[in-house]
């Protein structure tokens, strides 16, 4: 009884370390509507990071996705972002990735790429957007999400 009880609280110990400390400066992250193919499911995410390089003020803008996999078996899933700037921007791709997703389960936020922007006088509006398939399958349509954080 003794040694399981010391293997309990040693496990528990261990779990403990593994934990990351929480980041005080952790970003958002807002998701848009999800979009699905196959089976495959997807949101667009972004975050938006402020940092300051000598006296100007940039944003770091993430691209994330949260993938949900309903099939009864893995399926790899396959993604891509664009972003852009709402007012008269082009899409630009930011980034695309693999992962595998257990069956009928959620992954992420996965980060899929990011750009630097600097902080004009307005506080402009940026989009990106993301669409997930199965590997080898058809692409979902759109998933957007926007943000705005430029302010002091």
């Amino acid at each position: 009884m003794l040694k399981r009880t010391g293997t309990v609280v040693a496990a528990a110990a261990v779990a403990a370390l593994a934990l990351p400390a929480a980041d005080a400066h952790a970003t958002a992250i807002a998701c848009g509507a999800s979009v699905s193919t196959q089976g495959i499911s997807g949101n667009g995410c972004i975050s938006a990071e402020r940092w300051k390089d000598g006296h100007v003020f940039f944003r770091n803008i993430t691209a994330h996705t949260m993938l949900t996999n309903s099939r009864a078996h893995a399926s790899w899933v396959e993604y891509e972002a664009y972003f852009r700037v709402v007012s008269g921007g082009h899409w630009v791709k930011i980034g695309n990735g693999r992962t595998v997703v257990q069956r009928r389960s959620t992954v992420g936020p996965v980060e899929i790429g990011s750009t630097d922007r600097v902080c004009g006088p307005v506080n402009v509006k940026v989009e990106i957007r993301v669409h997930v398939r199965p590997a080898g399958g058809a692409w979902s349509n759109w998933s957007s999400a926007a943000t705005s954080q430029c302010q002091t």
